[in-house]
């Protein structure tokens, strides 16, 4: 870990420099996936709106299986060769996509079985990427590399709808998985070349059941701590929206509003680019604002812009998606910098792949849900109808913001103090000791509300009464 001086961190932090070219070209790589894969079922499969939905809720739905375990599974074991294997299997399964439609095994079915695939890899890399990134840097610098990944993330995002658009209409829907398997070569290489190393943690005997009791550890961290609480409730609820009306856009822009793959995929880009700012500006608001206030103003303010994505028409009506787009992009990116840089800092290293597999289990286990949402409201009421439904969705979530601790703070908290798996993350305050053996005993001064702590010029036996009188008596 190199000293945390502001400024410049792709040009003097090798590691992150990799780290952060590695994720951005995986970010393309499945940014190009997520429409050349629904375009394939509707294009070449002639997939109905409930196969498309299956589809992207099948990339999500290993979070729900089996994004518990490894949580505790990335904190027993270095976090870089799970990354390594992670994106040594997606590349595998994206090249066999194209191959399997040169030999006419293509199906709505394969699809499904490559998305459960590759969607099991992610849960994977996610973790340990997310529980990997603070051993590379020095906490002073994690801010400046969240929102240099959030920010570069969002650009390779848009960068790759909008190739994927074009790919689509130039190569061939299917020919397109070729782009993203090459990106997961890149990443590949790009993982392997980190010189960074993670000491070996001695190996230890674990009982029959620790598995099950580390599992449990990580989601009572989360269900013990307000802060973590309200951002994972929140997290689930938007992501349910969010991946409700996502998961039938592309529908929406061809059948309804009559776009051809082309422009598609170029809508969606220029909506992206939205997260960009968001990235961007993330850090600037949330200095003059304060942490908890501008996660209100980019998750909830920004999230009312979503009601514009409904009215989409052809013609120059598309500027009504490119507008909600860009705000629910922006604030959604923006967000997840400022809950990233808080998770980092506010959660020790040895828990943090468990709160991460917690919250995201919680978080992602929804994007499954909604996907199948979307797809059977769309398939009930009628693609525009489900627009408007799953999109009301993205504001009323962030209520819950509103409506918590966050809504009554100005920053979120930087530490925890002791936060432990035992669900309580705040240790409660003690009380400054009054020492019945000191002659002023009742006649401590207050400060704030608070006595100040006796100066204890009393006996030894006296003194330790005073130590364990105080961790007795905690004050709420």
């Amino acid at each position: 870990m190199i000293p945390g001086t502001r400024g410049g961190l792709l040009r003097r932090h090798h590691d992150f420099r990799l780290l952060w070219l590695g994720e951005t070209a995986g970010k393309f790589g499945t940014s190009v996936t997520g429409v050349a894969m629904p375009l394939i079922a509707v294009s070449t499969l002639h997939a109905s709106t409930f196969d498309v939905g299956l589809l992207t809720a099948a990339t999500w739905a290993p979070w729900l299986v089996i994004g518990l375990p490894v949580g505790a599974w990335v904190d027993r074991a270095p976090r870089r060769p799970i990354m390594l294997a992670a994106a040594a299997v997606s590349l595998t399964l994206f090249t066999a996509v194209p191959l399997a439609a040169w030999a006419g095994l293509l199906s709505v079915g394969l699809l499904v079985g490559v998305a459960l695939l590759t969607g099991t890899a992610a849960v994977f890399f996610q973790t340990a990427y997310t529980a990997y990134l603070p051993g590379i840097l020095a906490p002073e610098d994690q801010p400046e590399g969240n929102a240099k990944l959030h920010g570069s993330a969002s650009a390779a995002q848009i960068a790759g709808l909008g190739s994927g658009g074009l790919i689509a209409q130039l190569a061939g829907a299917v020919n397109g998985m070729f782009a993203n398997a090459a990106t997961f070569l890149v990443s590949l290489l790009c993982l392997s070349r980190i010189r960074h190393r993670e000491p070996r943690a001695p190996k230890a005997a674990r009982p029959r059941g620790a598995l099950a009791a580390e599992v449990g550890e990580g989601l009572r961290l989360v269900a013990g701590d307000p802060w973590l609480r309200t951002l994972t409730v929140f997290g689930a609820a938007s992501n349910l929206a969010l991946m409700g009306y996502q998961s039938i856009l592309v529908v929406f822009l061809v059948r309804t509003v009559g776009l051809d793959p082309g422009p598609v995929g170029g809508l969606v880009a220029a909506a992206g680019t939205g997260g960009v700012a968001g990235a961007f500006a993330a850090r600037r608001v949330a200095a003059r604002l304060g942490t908890a206030r501008a996660t209100l103003v980019f998750e909830l303010g920004l999230a009312v812009f979503a009601l514009l994505i409904p009215l989409t028409v052809g013609g120059a009506g598309v500027l009504f998606y490119v507008v909600g787009g860009f705000c629910v992009a922006a604030g959604v990116v923006a967000g997840n910098v400022i809950k990233a840089s808080f998770q980092q800092r506010y959660c020790p290293p040895e828990l943090l792949g468990r709160l991460t597999a917690s919250t995201a289990f919680l978080n992602y286990g929804t994007i499954p849900l909604g996907a199948l949402l979307g797809g059977a409201l769309g398939t009930a009421l009628g693609i525009r109808t489900a627009m408007w439904i799953t999109t009301a969705g993205v504001p009323l979530a962030a209520l819950i913001l509103l409506f918590s601790p966050i809504g009554r703070a100005r920053d979120l908290p930087t530490s925890a103090n002791g936060l432990s798996a035992d669900g309580l993350s705040f240790p409660r305050v003690p009380r400054a000791p009054v020492c019945e053996a000191a002659p002023d005993a009742r006649g401590t001064r207050r400060r704030r509300g608070r006595r100040t702590p006796c100066d204890c010029r009393c006996p030894d036996s006296a003194r330790d009464w005073c130590a364990r009188g105080a961790a007795r008596r905690p004050s709420r």
